[in-house]
């Protein structure tokens, strides 16, 4: 096992990683940024190093910082968290060529999931259901690309290959605007990600989105740990998580469950990782590999039992699995909600200070969060500060668990997006469960405050 380890990221889950470390009695050395002087993983820490200016360019994504702080602090890996840096294939291997051990997938593995095009060739060579759409990149010909349109059938989406967070997509419905789209998504792809290519793909009318979470060690071991829900979404940013999914049969999650194990065993993947899914009409259709441990890890950990951050750093140093697949059951449901520092329905942030911070509690109650009353939240990032995640026997005890801790929790000083998680939660279609990803944009379109 390591002796210590640096710890690059921020927030609720650099307190989470700094938590799975002192239970390993692994020393974390915390990076922190001017504007996260005051943050509760900073005050908690051993040791922290303060790497630049609040910017995040100048901060957590500066690379040469972050290696040089573990190189003042001899620490022996880097863990990235679930940031940018988590998912940059030269962060990955300038980490490695330094000497340290990137608590992560290989360089490699993170290129060809990074990379849409080659992530989804991986998996029909591994048997993992895609959804049907262009063979690889599009070609410039747009003869071709029309060709390749109505081969799918109209609607299309198309996708920047080097694209993530939501952004370098645009859907189809006519063939009269496709060239356009197709023009225009290159030309923000290029921009954005520095990687023009773009591909194309059937546009589901009504998916869910599904996730399946892999571990793998550095022996060929790999396992799944069931699947969540994360349907409740806007703008592609999830809202409310859930393990597992309303609905799905057991069966059909093992057969996709084993075809992600397959498919990791065949790129040597190692760490945490995420398949994600859209399910229509009783079919799995994979759209991409997050390379990561992911926000909504709770979930699956509190129905599994597995604590995913924890068994990431082991198997980083060079551990085998402690756990077979025979061995994951799925007990009770979990769900997650996740809060933001900004207006419950317009969504323009709110940093600021917080002046009362007044946590839930309770049997079946966890409160992933670095804040506490009187810290100052920062408008120099993501505007997540903390998740509250349940579980219960079943899913009305989870759901009836999440509506006691919603409104058991105070915030005041900044505005945050309780009101619409309470709301969202005794809705009678969420409630229901089985909601697709469009929902949350239009209910939000129909309760315009």
């Amino acid at each position: 096992m390591f002796k210590k380890i640096l710890v690059a990221n921020r927030g609720e889950i650099a307190l989470r990683i700094q938590r799975a470390c002192r239970e390993l009695g692994v020393k974390a050395v915390m990076v922190y940024s001017e504007a996260d002087r005051d943050a509760k993983y900073v005050k908690l820490a051993e040791e922290a190093v303060c790497i630049g200016p609040a910017a995040s360019g100048l901060s957590y994504l500066n690379m040469p910082a972050i290696i040089s702080a573990a190189e003042v602090t001899d620490a022996e890996a880097i863990h990235p968290g679930y940031g940018f840096l988590s998912e940059n294939a030269d962060f990955a291997e300038r980490v490695e060529k330094s000497g340290f051990q990137f608590i992560g997938p290989t360089p490699e593995s993170i290129r060809i999931m990074g990379d849409k095009v080659s992530a989804k060739q991986a998996m029909i060579r591994a048997g993992v259901p895609c959804v049907p759409g262009s063979e690889g990149e599009l070609p410039d010909d747009p003869v071709q690309i029309r060709r390749a349109a109505r081969a799918v059938g109209y609607p299309v989406i198309i996708k920047a290959a080097g694209g993530g967070g939501g952004r370098g997509m645009r859907v189809v419905h006519t063939e009269a605007a496709l060239i356009n789209a197709v023009q225009m998504t290159k030309a923000e792809a290029g921009a954005a990600f520095g990687n023009p290519a773009v591909y194309m793909e059937k546009f589901l009318q009504n998916p869910r989105h599904i996730e399946i979470q892999v571990l793998a060690d550095k022996h060929r071991n790999a396992v799944y740990l069931g699947e969540r829900d994360c349907s409740m979404q806007r703008r592609h940013q999830k809202v409310i998580e859930e393990a597992p999914a309303p609905g799905i049969a057991r069966k059909l999650i093992e057969k996709v469950g084993e075809r992600c194990v397959a498919a990791c065993k065949k790129i040597g993947y190692r760490g945490a990782g995420t398949f994600e899914f859209l399910y229509e009409d009783g079919e799995f259709y994979f759209i991409e590999m997050n390379t990561r441990v992911q926000v909504e890890h709770p979930v699956t950990e509190w129905v599994t039992g597995v604590d995913i951050v924890k068994t990431q750093i082991m198997v980083a140093a060079g551990e085998k699995l402690s756990f077979t697949q025979r061995q994951i059951e799925i007990r009770g449901h979990a769900i997650e909600c996740r809060i933001n520092a900004e207006d419950a329905y317009k969504f323009t942030p709110s940093p600021g200070r917080i002046t009362m911070w007044h946590p839930p509690g309770g049997p079946g109650v966890r409160v992933d969060s670095h804040v506490y009353t009187n810290y100052f939240v920062p408008p120099n990032y993501d505007s997540m500060i903390g998740k509250i995640i349940v579980h219960g026997d079943t899913r009305e005890q989870a759901l009836a668990r999440m509506q006691t801790a919603l409104a058991e929790t105070v915030i005041e000083g900044i505005s945050t997006n309780i009101p619409l998680h309470r709301e969202l939660m005794v809705d009678a279609r969420f409630m229901a469960g089985g909601t697709n990803i469009h929902y949350l944009e239009e209910w939000l379109s129909q309760h315009q405050r």
